[in-house]
């Protein structure tokens, strides 16, 4: 339904910084929350932040524990993309990172069943 490709990733050192970028398609981005998961490897899916659709008030977000304080999430409707600034990026964070979007807006924000489109994900990898 909501064509997503992302971007940014690549090879980073402990400490370090990088930017994801999610782009969709569609005429309707501003109306549906969107998420970023991960999938170190050997492991399963994880989720790591969410931005919601915007309203008068702003928009707001939602982190996972692990990265909370260090990664940052935000929207520009304007150009149908989300972002994920990562910081003081650890080895544990290697892995592949995937936007989706909540069409539905789902309260259920870190459950990745409720997002019904996904982006093919980008490697990000932290070296020591």
């Amino acid at each position: 339904q909501v064509q997503l490709v992302e971007s940014g990733g690549g090879l980073v050192q402990a400490g370090g910084s990088l930017k994801l970028s999610c782009a969709a398609s569609g005429r309707t981005f501003r109306t549906y929350a969107m998420g970023w998961f991960r999938q170190p490897p050997g492991k399963e899916r994880e989720f790591v932040a969410r931005v919601e659709r915007i309203s008068w008030s702003g928009s707001s977000t939602r982190y996972a524990d692990s990265v909370k304080g260090r990664f940052t999430i935000s929207r520009d409707n304007a150009k149908n993309t989300v972002y994920l600034q990562m910081n003081s990026l650890q080895p544990e964070d290697t892995a592949v990172y995937y936007c989706a979007a909540d069409v539905s807006n789902s309260v259920y924000y870190s459950d990745s069943a409720r997002y019904s489109s996904w982006g093919q994900g980008t490697q990000v990898t932290v070296s020591s």
